[in-house]
């Protein structure tokens, strides 16, 4: 797994707030890693780039709705994609220029965690590819759906 120590830019005010202790106390140390340390989980790894039946992903910091099915696509890329958000300001985006790369960063709006990034590549009308960390998200299921 690839970390990076997140910079300065934490400053920034979320609506859950916990100290390291607090935050390694309720997440698994891989969890921890990508969540608050900006890490990344190895491609084709994740619990959640396959799901069955309809329901929605929440950050598994704070259990905030992130993405539902309906937005969910496969990729090829190794990790779950979606291509859009559940609502508008769920999702909090910043310049990342780690690894000598241009990319935009998106993190929980709720709790500030890292969930991975979003590309201008998407296959649907939106344009964009959110690629997504499955130990960043849970996974809900509608009640009385079934897996297809």
């Amino acid at each position: 797994m690839f970390t990076r120590k997140r910079g300065t830019r934490d400053t920034v005010e979320y609506e859950v707030t916990k100290s390291d202790e607090e935050w390694k106390a309720v997440l698994s140390p891989a969890q921890y890693a990508v969540l608050r340390r900006a890490g990344t989980e190895p491609a084709w790894s994740g619990a959640l780039l396959h799901v069955e039946g309809d329901g929605v992903f929440r950050c598994a910091g704070c259990s905030a709705e992130l993405f539902d099915t309906n937005s969910k696509f496969e990729s090829g890329t190794g990790w779950p994609s979606f291509d859009r958000a559940t609502s508008a300001g769920t999702i909090v985006e910043h310049g990342d220029r780690t690894f000598g790369m241009l990319r935009t960063e998106i993190l929980c709006a709720r709790c500030g965690g890292h969930l991975g990034h979003v590309f201008p590549d998407g296959p649907t009308e939106t344009g964009l590819r959110y690629c997504i960390n499955s130990l960043s998200l849970t996974f809900e299921q509608d009640p009385g759906s079934t897996p297809s």
